[in-house]
């Protein structure tokens, strides 16, 4: 055979390969998934993110045809399980659910993944806004109120906290930042512990997911000054946002979302986040997310892309403001 002819022929299978290699990967798209798929979670059973996973995990285990096996891997703020999803075949039998943390862990340590880089977003499915509450005791009922007393008092207000450069202690330092105060900074091991000590008023106030905290506003055990969404949360209607009480901008989510390995067939991506939309809208799920003051996204892939450019882009700014850096 002539070199030519050589060249034709491989440049003939080469063609043929690019023709085929898409159209198998398509064929595999759409037969999937033809066995369990293991959903990691990045925190420990029993928590929000944990919460959310598993109201989104049955009906989606049901529209799949398959299992989706909640795996829980604590630990780091999620860097842990989201080390070991990264180096997960991209073929959609592996998949991530992480919340806001991760963002915020990512920026103030190092990590052996690459948060933008290593994954395919698929949907951020829910959220819940963060709410300021303040213990009964303080003599404040507006944001207002509170941005004067605390610089009528500088370095006297407590605020506790999830922990250091958690996205509570990250919440706050925006919001002295905003408001031109001085509070003192008091983290804990987790909000547990920071309730604790808000309730028996050794800390004055805290930015908190308003599922964690709601009840105990409720039973008036807390007093609610504002809501950190971007519109009032349908849980309290009554109370007014940040921006609604003169913090321009002030938008603090505590989201939940979904990620799969990059190189994840996007037939896959997608059929994922039309089952994920359904999921949120079945009036059971919704029901249950509200009660821990949730509510379903259901972004589009493209949608959840340019959030976490967002967030990433928003908490890198008040961490070189507040110099805060990882533990």
């Amino acid at each position: 055979m002539s070199g030519l002819a050589q060249i034709a022929l491989v440049g003939g299978l080469a063609a043929a390969l690019v023709i085929v290699a898409p159209h198998a990967a398509a064929q595999s798209a759409a037969s999937y998934p033809t066995k369990p798929v293991r959903l990691i979670v990045a925190s420990g059973a029993g928590g929000g993110l944990d919460f959310v996973a598993r109201q989104v995990a049955i009906p989606l285990s049901e529209a799949l045809g398959q299992t989706v096996v909640v795996d829980n891997r604590a630990g780091a703020s999620g860097s842990i399980a989201a080390e070991l999803s990264s180096q997960a075949a991209p073929d959609g039998y592996t998949l991530m659910f992480l919340s806001a943390s991760l963002v915020v862990y990512g920026i103030v340590n190092k990590t052996r993944y690459d948060l933008y880089r290593d994954f395919a977003p698929v949907s951020q499915v829910a959220a819940a806004p963060y709410m300021l509450t303040v213990h009964p005791g303080l003599p404040v009922k507006t944001v207002k109120e509170l941005i004067a007393y605390a610089k009528a008092t500088p370095s006297k207000l407590n605020y506790a906290s999830t922990g250091n450069a958690s996205l509570a202690h990250l919440a706050t330092e925006l919001f002295t930042h905003s408001t031109g105060t001085e509070l003192v900074h008091i983290p804990y091991k987790g909000v547990g512990a920071a309730l604790g000590d808000m309730l028996s008023g050794r800390v004055q106030m805290s930015f908190l997911s308003a599922g964690s905290v709601y009840s105990h506003v409720r039973s008036q055990k807390l007093r609610a000054v504002a809501i950190a969404s971007a519109t009032r949360a349908k849980m309290a209607p009554d109370l007014p946002t940040m921006i609604e009480s003169g913090v321009p901008g002030f938008v603090v989510t505590q989201w939940h979302g979904m990620l799969a390995p990059r190189g994840t067939p996007r037939p896959v991506i997608e059929r994922l986040h039309r089952e994920i939309v359904k999921a949120v809208q079945r009036p059971e799920v919704a029901s249950r997310l509200a009660l821990d003051g949730t509510e379903g996204i259901a972004s589009s892939p493209q949608e959840f892309t340019a959030h976490l450019k967002s967030e990433r882009e928003q908490w890198e700014k008040v961490v070189k403001l507040a110099n805060i850096r990882g533990e």
